[in-house]
């Protein structure tokens, strides 16, 4: 199945086409409690909304079977419509319930935040965190279609818009060193007409990837550069109480892994610290300690890309020169988190 893109600020528009063209049975527009308030009374098509909490530490198996609640109090069938508008909780969350609702019943992602557009709502990754685990269960399953647009970012705390620029960073490291010295030079609370131009090469490089191996048996992996590390980040944030954005996650991700791509492959050492100067003058950084290493090594270990509980990462001997399923050992992996608290000055 094919996945299309639409890049339109005519949201409604678009929808309404969607709507005409596929005459479901039913409407329903999954809703996080912010997107609710700011985002919906936008929307000008007849639909049942659902509302679930806000934040990713409810993106859980009570909130997704909730979702479901919602759907079957609400005649939905296989053949009903879910509009999922929201960020990537959102779009992650409802994309699952309705990929398994009646074994599987047509969606569509409007992604609200820039982290959604460029990566959580593209692709056909769904999910929810469970155990303590960021995205432990979920299934493939494409969007029939995802409306991409930047007007609904000016509701967006500036640290929103950070968090998605982090996905594109990464697409960036994954082309080439221009790339990423061309975003390293931009700051996405700036030119809005340059950061949807920017946004849209990014999403170009995702959805080739994705094309190429939609199921994450090969070159898909290397979408999950920083995310070994990052994802760690994020399960020890959620024990802590106190989650972090996915987007900040991955850049402080990208930082750990650049420096295990620089160690194990030569990555250009001029452009690590470049890469870490930007994010920790725009991220901050996620404090840790040596006390922390056991359970991040543990959250990496249970990652979806370990075959048999090892480290499995995927690293740069140069940007656009992607290495996958690189076996990382703990020393390996602590001496890189060692260099990380050592560039940002932890």
């Amino acid at each position: 199945m094919e996945q299309k893109l639409l890049f339109t600020d005519d949201v409604n528009g678009a929808l309404r086409r969607i709507v005409s063209k596929s005459r479901p049975t039913a409407v329903f527009v999954l809703v996080d409690e912010n997107t609710a308030q700011f985002v919906l009374p936008r929307l000008d098509l007849e639909a049942t909304p659902i509302t679930i909490p806000a934040g990713d530490e409810h993106k859980t198996l009570d909130t997704f079977a909730a979702v479901w609640d919602a759907l079957q109090r609400g005649g939905a069938t296989r053949h009903a419509l879910l509009i999922n508008l929201g960020g990537g909780m959102v779009t992650d969350l409802g994309g699952m319930a309705a990929a398994t609702f009646k074994r599987g019943m047509p969606f569509v992602n409007v992604p609200t935040t820039l982290l959604g557009a460029v990566d959580a709502a593209v692709g056909g990754k769904t999910g929810i965190n469970y155990g303590g685990l960021k995205n432990e269960v979920g299934v493939f399953a494409l969007a029939a279609d995802v409306i991409v647009s930047t007007v609904f970012f000016n509701t967006l705390p500036t640290r929103e818009l950070w968090a998605g620029y982090a996905e594109m960073l990464k697409h960036a490291m994954l082309t080439s060193d221009d790339r990423l010295n061309e975003l390293l030079a931009f700051e996405p609370t700036g030119d809005r007409q340059r950061l949807l131009t920017l946004l849209k090469e990014s999403v170009e490089v995702k959805r080739r990837i994705v094309e190429s191996d939609p199921c994450e048996c090969g070159p898909r992996k290397a979408l999950n550069l920083g995310h070994t590390v990052g994802h760690a980040f994020e399960s020890l944030a959620l024990q802590r109480a106190c989650p972090v954005p996915h987007g900040y996650a991955v850049a402080w991700g990208l930082v750990v892994e650049g420096v295990l791509s620089h160690t194990r492959l030569g990555f250009p050492s001029l452009l690590l610290h470049r890469l870490a100067d930007y994010v920790l003058e725009h991220y901050g950084t996620f404090h840790i300690t040596c006390d922390d290493y056991d359970a991040l090594l543990a959250a990496m270990r249970h990652d979806k890309k370990s075959r048999h509980g090892e480290i499995n990462c995927t690293l740069l001997a140069a940007c656009g020169d992607v290495r996958l399923d690189q076996a990382v050992d703990d020393d390996e992996m602590k001496t890189a988190l060692d260099l990380y608290r050592d560039l940002f000055h932890i």
